[in-house]
């Protein structure tokens, strides 16, 4: 066979079935050849479609597995009509880290023209998680935001369809396989800091009065631990409250009848305000006698008596992150960089040196 006559390039070899061009990107007809089947079979196995048999969809994903092949979200929600729009899956919308994290939700996607809407996940139970996932597989929830801090939230992000233009804010720590992406706040480093802060002041050892949330190893009674066992502190029992203030107040008068407690972090602000209370009612003076310090710095708290320390989270600044994500998606483009403001200590009148003797 001769050469292409000067400046005319030669043909490109045919592919056969399932091959591609060496650094391609995959596309869904070669998942389709790959796997022997039609494009639109290939289509049905990604929008988790009945109609397609268990040995098909198999071979399908055996097939997307072997060639990398990484589904277009924004094309695929303008096949399916999908909305301009953002809905926030969420089990709360009353606790600080939750309302802030709206916040930045609305302000992001007034600023990209999206419509917010939101969905609350009444529990974890699998009725009520199967209907908070099937709202938001409707078109019309167009990209989903999921906030889990929380076991709802966690369940609900395990179960999202793949082809959903989503991203969840999680826990540090928590992961889910094959899930959509991910943006977290350093929890660990908040309560690292606040804990290291009361360790600088004098005080032998910190107690922690933790929030449900930090079931886990990596959140905040994680940075806790950390700061302690660094400073070769002895490492207390953790004493676990709820969210709802009896709870925390329940947990500081446990603490309160201990004369060796002088510095208590509590897993956020509301819960420092129960135990503060919990001190005040057993005759223990803060910070005379016991060094207060909370995580999130709520409204109000350097408005107490007295003035909560505590660390500054910037919940708003992860809603406005994870709209920004949830628009590349619908619109195709790269995610943005991810750039959030990190946890910063406030120090107020909560904290002192532990009392003499």
């Amino acid at each position: 066979m001769g050469q292409p006559p000067p400046g005319q390039a030669s043909a490109p070899p045919e592919r056969g079935p399932g091959r591609r061009r060496r650094g391609a990107t995959p596309s869904i007809r070669d998942v389709a050849a790959a796997a022997g089947v039609s494009y639109q079979t290939v289509s049905r196995v990604l929008n988790h479609s009945p109609s397609v048999r268990a040995a098909t969809r198999l071979q399908v994903m055996a097939a997307i597995d072997r060639l990398g092949y990484r589904p277009n979200r924004a094309a695929r929600a303008l096949g399916l009509g999908r909305a301009r729009s953002v809905t926030v899956l969420t089990s709360n919308t009353v606790l600080y880290g939750y309302a802030a994290m709206l916040q930045g939700v609305e302000e992001a996607a007034r600023e990209e023209g999206l419509a917010v809407g939101v969905q609350v996940i009444e529990s974890a139970a699998a009725a009520d998680i199967r209907q908070a996932v099937d709202h938001v597989s409707d078109p019309s929830a167009g990209g989903v935001v999921v906030i889990a801090f929380d076991v709802e939230g966690t369940e609900v992000l395990r179960r999202l369809p793949r082809a959903l233009p989503a991203v969840a804010a999680i826990e540090p720590g928590i992961l889910v396989q094959d899930g959509p992406p991910t943006i977290c706040l350093d929890e660990q480093q908040a309560a690292a800091e606040a804990t290291r802060h009361l360790l600088s002041l004098g005080h032998r050892t910190v107690h922690h009065v933790a929030i449900p949330s930090e079931a886990g190893t990596h959140g905040r009674e994680a940075g806790w631990r950390r700061a302690l066992t660094e400073a070769r502190a002895q490492v207390p029992d953790v004493v676990v409250a709820g969210w709802d203030a009896p709870s925390a107040y329940a947990a500081g008068r446990s603490l309160a009848g201990d004369s060796t407690v002088t510095a208590i972090l509590c897993g956020n602000d509301d819960t420092a305000m129960a135990v503060r209370r919990a001190l005040y009612d057993a005759g223990r003076a803060v910070p005379g006698d016991v060094s207060l310090v909370g995580i999130d710095d709520v409204p109000g708290s350097a408005y107490w008596t007295p003035a909560l320390t505590t660390i500054r989270m910037d919940f708003a600044g992860l809603g406005r992150a994870c709209v920004a994500a949830v628009a590349a998606e619908l619109d195709g483009r790269p995610h943005p960089e991810v750039s959030l403001t990190a946890p910063s200590l406030v120090i107020r009148e909560s904290t002192a040196p532990p009392p003499a003797g």
